[in-house]
């Protein structure tokens, strides 16, 4: 199994593919190894760890943002995630899932943009960017943790979530394109 690490920063997930001699850095910091799954259910505890992260990140957006149609947003944002976390609690219990029907189409919009720090005061493009770099580092998770799982049930469950956090990302992406490139 191939070894894996993460920004703790930006949520940035790469894959070791040669040893080197230094440490992996991103954002200006090591990176940290993930987590070496033994079992099923540790890989569902790490992938429900990280849905939790990511509501909760909105949620305390939410929170801080000044604009209200931003708060309202991110609370949205903050609900997919939940809704992500109840599911892979339900298939950790025993519930069966329907994997995702197709791929989804990446518009790579995000992989344009500059990368934006969160601030109480960030307006309606900052904050799409900011969701959007979010729902990309969460597909990679998946698809990594996809690669990661020598079990083909585990494998498509973490394909079919990656594609859900494709679908909020290409939505993400819509919603950029329509309201800040054609205002631009």
């Amino acid at each position: 199994m191939a070894d894996f690490f993460k920004c703790s920063d930006c949520a940035r997930i790469v894959k070791v593919i040669q040893e080197g001699r230094g440490n992996l850095t991103c954002c200006g910091k090591s990176m940290q190894p993930l987590a070496n799954f033994q079992s099923v259910n540790s890989i569902l505890d790490f992938a429900i760890e990280k849905e939790v992260e990511a509501r909760d990140f909105y949620l305390e957006w939410a929170g801080k943002l000044e604009a209200a149609h931003l708060k309202e947003l991110f609370l949205m944002y903050s609900g997919e995630e939940q809704k992500h976390k109840d599911k892979l609690e339900r298939i950790k219990s025993g519930s069966t899932f329907q994997p995702a029907a197709a791929k989804v189409t990446d518009l790579k919009i995000v992989d344009y943009l500059v990368d934006i720090v969160p601030t109480p005061d960030m307006d309606y493009q900052e904050a799409l960017i900011l969701a959007m770099r979010r729902e990309k580092s969460s597909f990679k998770l998946y698809s990594d943790l996809a690669a990661m799982s020598g079990v083909d049930d585990m494998r498509t469950l973490f394909q079919s979530l990656a594609q859900e956090e494709a679908k909020h990302k290409l939505r993400i992406e819509t919603e950029y394109e329509k309201d800040v490139y054609r205002e631009n």
